[in-house]
């Protein structure tokens, strides 16, 4: 009886494999909702971190505050420091005050153009503030140490204020221009927070800016030769204070340029002498 063979399938008939599934490359999409929320909470930070400074320590311009405009004292400028290293900010200060403060600025303590408006202040502090309600300090950008060293050598009635980051000096508009410091000038806010001055000046412009403020507030007609300095009188003023600042500055510069050297003549010496000395060990260990 004939046998019937079946025949192989050949390889090459058999069913192709699928190929493997490829991983997806589109991206899962979050829910516009979700999406939408996740901005707004970011913005809500930065807007809170650009409120804790005015917008000062995030880098942000924001727009310096004019006379007559009412700010927010709620983590306006930041925090500060007394110059007895107690932490502040200047809702604290206008809180505490009876009827908002005045802050005059300085560039640097216990300097001429700087001593001579801290004493301004201090000769006149109780004309200015008994019938007022007003709070006086001064501001610049340094130490608690320099600045009680200036406040006990003056015997400053007030207390001083250190910038050391210049977060309030820059949200008042007073920092330096192209410093680090404080520009000279005067800053005088009530408890509402509305701004009754915000300017640069002289010593002797500063306080009569103060002056008439309190005059006004007393009812008082403010004779204008007394409070007001005449156009010519302020450029001569600028003038001199301009001068005054650019020795100091002169003077700093040339004081850090002569302890930069004496530092590197001490290490050019001590280099030589550690040379000398090991020259001196590697003799006798020949000997």
């Amino acid at each position: 009886m004939p046998v019937t063979t079946r025949s192989k399938r050949k390889a090459d008939d058999a069913p192709a494999a699928e190929p493997a599934a490829l991983p997806s490359t589109k991206r899962s999409r979050k829910p516009k909702a979700e999406k939408d929320g996740a901005e707004a909470d970011k913005k809500e930070e930065v807007q809170k971190e650009k409120a804790a400074t005015n917008g000062a320590a995030t880098g942000e311009e924001t727009a310096v505050p004019s006379v007559g405009d009412v700010i927010n004292l709620d983590g306006f400028g930041g925090e500060i420091e007394l110059n007895d290293g107690a932490k502040t900010t200047l809702k604290e200060l206008v809180d505490k005050s009876k009827s908002g403060v005045v802050i005059f600025t300085y560039p640097k303590a216990s300097t001429p153009g700087c001593t001579r408006q801290a004493c301004l202040f201090r000769d006149n502090h109780s004309s200015l503030t008994s019938t007022s309600g007003f709070s006086i300090y001064g501001l610049s950008a340094d130490s608690p140490k320099a600045n009680t060293t200036f406040q006990t050598k003056q015997k400053l009635p007030y207390p001083l204020l250190c910038d050391t980051k210049t977060t309030l000096l820059t949200a008042l508009g007073l920092k330096k221009p192209g410093g680090k410091g404080a520009a000279r000038g005067v800053f005088v806010v009530d408890k509402t927070g509305k701004v009754l001055a915000l300017e640069l000046g002289s010593p002797e412009g500063t306080v009569k800016v103060v002056q008439g403020i309190v005059e006004k507030l007393g009812g008082g007609e403010s004779k204008e030769e007394d409070v007001e300095d005449s156009k010519e009188e302020k450029k001569e003023e600028k003038k001199e204070d301009s001068k005054e600042e650019k020795k100091e500055d002169s003077k700093e510069e040339k004081k850090d340029g002569e302890e930069e050297k004496k530092e590197e003549k001490k290490e050019e010496e001590a280099k030589t002498n550690g040379e000398k000395k090991e020259g001196g060990e590697e003799k006798k260990e020949q000997k």
